[in-house]
């Protein structure tokens, strides 16, 4: 004997679900993760969704059959947005708005044919959940796997018991009585509802904690504006890469760079333009070092680069290289040209002690301090012994 639920308590069990669910992602709001609003929002409407359902009857139809599957039809754009955003993506409008136009109309038209509206939300509710997966999964599968897959599990059930209910529907192969008629159809319908409800949050919430948990672990060793090495990062990176020199007996070098006149780009064209020179300065570094060598923001408009193996007249060398070329590639912003140039200071030597590698940094920032008293845009080098003992 096939189990047949009360109708009117499925209803009120996955409004209930989604409402929790919506609350749930509010209360955890993960840190740079996008899209957690609109599929929260989402979930209000798929909740109130299910309250005018379960209302079938006691409220007028217009509101208990159109308003409830153009706000179903809503739940599935928001899910859109809410992936696009996560994705990185342009909200994708028309994409979210034409299939909940065409459900509220279409609803409107079969007001009084059940078996009509089953086949339309048959075939646009498919349609949009799969918009949703093709955009998580397109044009490359995202980072966060785990979430990611345990979402789509969520959705891909929903669509497929949509679109074979809809296909049912139009056959004639199954009894359609009203929503509000108990049938094992409508059971497993409804009970899976509430199934993809917490699937699909749960996965759009692991999704959300995995990319929160990556961004703070990047944004732990990187500038967040211009996405060289933070301080830490190079704090660390000097441990090991001094040590590892001093074992092997190699020369490493270290670079200061300070950005010349920035406080009168900042004055004359403003704190966006600074920045956007900041990340232009990053980005031309990062162009001409290897890929062993390591630029890093360390504070305000200087950097320091990192430069294993290299000796003092190596590490000028690439200094003379890095000013040549700052000078003579300005930063585009807002279609001005903004022109750049550096001073540098540059140490290098053979440690014989690993733990006192600002001995390093002490010679390099005399020796930028030297090149911007001389005029700025120039380099200059520390005075250091062929070894050096700190």
């Amino acid at each position: 004997m096939l189990l047949v639920l009360d109708v009117p308590t499925m209803l009120l069990m996955t409004a209930a679900a989604s409402l929790a669910m919506a609350v749930s992602l509010a209360a955890a709001r993960p840190q740079r993760s996008k899209g957690t609003g609109l599929w929260a929002l989402g979930l209000v409407l798929h909740a109130a969704t299910y309250v005018l359902y379960t209302l079938r009857g006691m409220v007028p139809d217009w509101a208990s059959i159109v308003v409830s599957n153009m706000l179903l039809a809503g739940t599935f754009a928001m899910a859109l947005g809410a992936v696009s955003q996560f994705r990185g993506q342009a909200m994708p409008w028309a994409r979210m708005l034409v299939p909940v136009a065409a459900m509220t109309l279409l609803f409107a038209l079969f007001i009084d044919d059940y078996r009509a509206r089953i086949i339309v939300a048959g075939v646009l509710a498919p349609v949009q959940l799969g918009m949703v997966l093709w955009v998580l999964w397109r044009p490359q599968p995202p980072a966060q796997l785990r979430g990611a897959w345990l979402f789509s599990v969520g959705l891909g059930l929903q669509f497929a018991l949509l679109a074979v209910r809809g296909m049912l529907a139009a056959l004639d192969a199954i009894p359609l009585d009203g929503l509000m008629h108990g049938s094992p159809m409508q059971s497993f319908v409804f009970m899976a509802a509430f199934v993809v409800v917490i699937l699909s949050s749960l996965g759009f919430i692991l999704m959300a904690k995995d990319r929160a948990e990556a961004d703070n672990r990047y944004f732990a060793v990187h500038d967040e504006l211009t996405g060289a090495a933070n301080r830490r990062a190079l704090t660390q990176t000097l441990d090991r890469d001094v040590a590892r020199a001093v074992r092997a007996g190699e020369p490493y070098a270290l670079m200061m760079l300070d950005i010349d006149h920035f406080k009168v780009v900042n004055d004359s064209y403003g704190h966006h333009a600074g920045d956007q020179v900041l990340r232009h300065v990053v980005a031309v570094l990062r162009e001409r070092i290897r890929a062993q060598d390591l630029v890093g923001r360390y504070g305000g408009e200087e950097f320091m680069l990192l430069l294993p193996n290299t000796t003092l007249s190596g590490g000028a060398a690439l200094a003379e290289t890095l000013r040549e070329v700052m000078e003579q590639t300005p930063c585009m912003h807002e279609g001005r040209s903004i022109a750049v140039t550096v001073s540098i200071g540059v140490c290098g030597a053979y440690l014989e002690n690993a733990s006192n590698w600002d001995y390093l940094i002490q010679a390099a920032d005399q020796a930028l301090y030297r090149a911007k008293a001389a005029g700025r845009n120039r380099v200059e080098c520390a005075d250091l012994p062929r070894r050096a003992y700190a």
